[in-house]
This record gives structure tokens, C-alpha cells and sequence, in this order.
């Protein structure tokens, strides 16, 4: 499927197929979503230009990734997606400057595409000005990344309020409730780290793209590009403190789960040393050999007994004195 944005945000659909009628000046993004080989095919011979395929896209070398051929301009980039859905993953979009204006080639549906689709309406831009377009879209791809950081740190913050909060201290948890705890905390510790392999390809584009003449030439899409650039930088400062904060909450989790289990080996030691005497007595008692006096003893069943009670109340102040329990 290929949109095409006309100078104040117009969108219209291109098919496919039919006669390769020129594009107008007025064309100043071209957005290409899991393009058919018809497609590039069709849109090669509009531009005259060749387009990266899928497999280019996603098997292009990162030291390859942005280079100049001919007129045109082709740069890649990994883009985070799927946030609201639990799965964040990355998919790679082609960005291509040519005849003035911008080629985007994706097959997937980042949710900054559609941000930067609706507010292109209200953008200065004007034809010939694609590089301008990818300044702007760099933009919105940058403030949505933002947006998913403070996600993740949100969430994990509430997270570690339920694990360390003042309400659960002294509580004792269910491994179920502990294994969610895990299970989110790895949930996020992706995102994060999917959005930090995100930003270092978005800050080598936009160290390409400030390279480019044609943006050095524009003072409003240079500032703008720089202003990308510093933005970039401090989400990737920011993501590696929230990455260091994730780690350090995960493996607090992990100490905690391996508390619980100390815990539980404790009880079962602490039942062990108690009731290890009074076994022991019942033990020897109960071999019934014809030479133990006591087993013809008026009172030997009832001084066994209190023998018992006591060796198991001995043991417990031996273990309360020590501080197991």
C-alpha cells in the first residue's frame, strides 16, 4: 500500500498498477507500508531510483545502513513497536531523500507514523522540502520514544512499590505473587532495552542526516535536526539509568524470592531439631529388647513421654536463643 502527503498534509492512495503518471510537486511524503513487488516496482520507476527491499532492510549490515547513491539518500533505521500490547519489538524503516522528497519503507505500523500522518497538516513544509519531512518525522519518532520511557518508568515504579512498599514489609508473599512481580519487571526490562537499541540507530541517522548539504543548507531543518540530536542523547542517558534502576529491582526481586525459600528450608530445619529428640527417645524405647529395665517399669510410658515434651521444649529455647524464629 502506498500513501502519498501532499503539501499540507492531503493524503491520497497510489494503486499499484496503471500507467506511471508522474507525481506531482507537490508530493512531499511517500509512505510505503508492506509494499507488493508491483509496488517497488511501480514506485522505482516514478522516482527513478531504486528501492531496499525487505530482506535489505532487514539484513543490511548497521555500518551500511546510511549511504548516498546518486541523488538519493537511503538511511535505516529500528523503531519500537508493539508497546501497548506487552510485546515491544523492533522493526526496520528505510528513510529515502530523493527528487525532494521523503520515501518511507516499512512492513509494520509503528504508532509514530500515524502521530506524524495527523499533525503533518499543521507543518510548514513546502515541495522539494523532504528532508524537512524526515526532520519533523525524526521528531515525532524521538517524543514517542520519550512517551515510552516515561511508560516504563511509571510502571516500574509501581512495581517496586508493591515489592518493597511499606505495606508488604513483614508480609509473607506467595511465590505466585513474586513470579508476576519477575515477569513484569522482564516485561519492561525488554522495552527498555529495545527502545535503547532503537536510539542508537536513530542517533546515527540523525548524525547522517545533519551531515547531508541539503540539510546544512535549510537553517530550520538543521536546528531542528540538531535539536533532534540533543534529544536523542538524553533519552539514551535517561534509558541507561532506567535500564541500571530495572536490573537493580530484578535482581532485589530474585534476593527476595530467594528469602521465601530460606524461609521455608528454616521452618523445615527449625521442625527437624525439634522433634529430633523426642524421636530419638521414642527410638530407643521402641527397639523393645528383653534387657532394657525400664520397659517393666510402673512409670516408664509416662517418663518417656515427659522426656519427650522436654527435649522438644529444650530445643525450641535453644533455637529462640540463637534467633531462628
Amino acid at each position: 500500500m502506498i500513501h502519498l502527503y501532499r503539501v499540507g498534509g492531503v493524503k491520497t492512495a497510489l494503486p499499484s498498477s496503471g500507467a506511471a503518471e508522474p507525481l506531482g510537486e507537490d508530493v512531499i511524503w511517500i509512505d510505503m507500508l508492506d509494499p507488493t513487488e508491483a509496488d517497488m516496482q511501480h514506485m522505482e520507476t516514478l522516482l527513478g531510483v531504486m528501492l531496499p527491499t525487505r530482506e535489505t532492510l532487514k539484513n543490511i549490515e548497521p555500518s551500511s545502513r546510511y549511504y548516498t547513491e546518486g541523488n538519493a539518500v537511503y538511511m535505516t533505521a529500528s523503531i519500537v513497536m508493539n508497546v501497548d500490547f506487552g510485546l515491544a519489538q523492533l522493526t526496520d524503516v528505510g528513510f529515502i531523500l530523493a527528487e525532494g522528497r521523503l520515501v518511507t519503507i516499512r512492513h509494520a505500523e509503528p504508532k509514530p507514523f500515524f502521530l506524524f500522518a495527523a499533525d503533518l497538516k499543521r507543518l510548514d513544509i513546502g515541495p522539494g522540502q523532504g528532508a524537512r519531512v524526515l526532520a519533523h518525522l525524526l521528531d515525532t519518532i524521538v517524543d514517542r520514544t520519550a512517551e515510552i520511557l516515561e511508560l516504563a518508568v511509571a510502571k516500574i515504579d509501581n512495581i517496586s512499590i508493591a515489592v518493597f512498599g511499606e505495606g508488604v514489609r513483614g508480609r509473607r508473599r506467595p511465590p505466585a505473587e513474586l513470579e508476576e512481580r519477575l515477569i513484569e519487571i522482564s516485561t519492561y526490562h525488554r522495552l527498555v532495552s529495545k527502545t535503547r537499541d532503537s536510539l542508537i540507530t536513530l542517533a546515527r541517522l540523525s548524525t547522517y542526516v545533519q551531515a547531508l548539504g541539503r540539510v546544512r543548507d535549510d537553517k530550520p531543518t538543521k536546528d531542528l535536526c540538531r535539536i533532534v540530536a540533543h534529544d536523542i542523547q538524553s533519552l539514551s542517558e535517561h534509558a541507561s539509568f532506567v535500564s541500571s534502576n530495572i536490573s537493580f529491582l530484578l535482581d532485589s526481586s530474585l534476593g527476595l524470592v530467594n528469602l521465601e525459600q530460606n524461609n521455608i528450608m528454616k521452618l523445615f530445619s527449625v521442625v527437624s531439631v525439634v522433634f529430633a529428640p523426642p524421636m530419638l527417645i521414642a527410638g530407643i524405647y521402641g527397639m523393645n529388647f528383653d534387657r532394657m529395665p525400664e520397659l517393666h517399669w510402673a512409670y516408664g510410658y509416662p517418663a518417656a513421654i515427659v522426656a519427650m515434651l522436654m527435649t522438644g521444649i529444650l530445643a525450641i529455647y535453644w533455637l529462640r536463643s540463637r534467633g531462628w524464629f
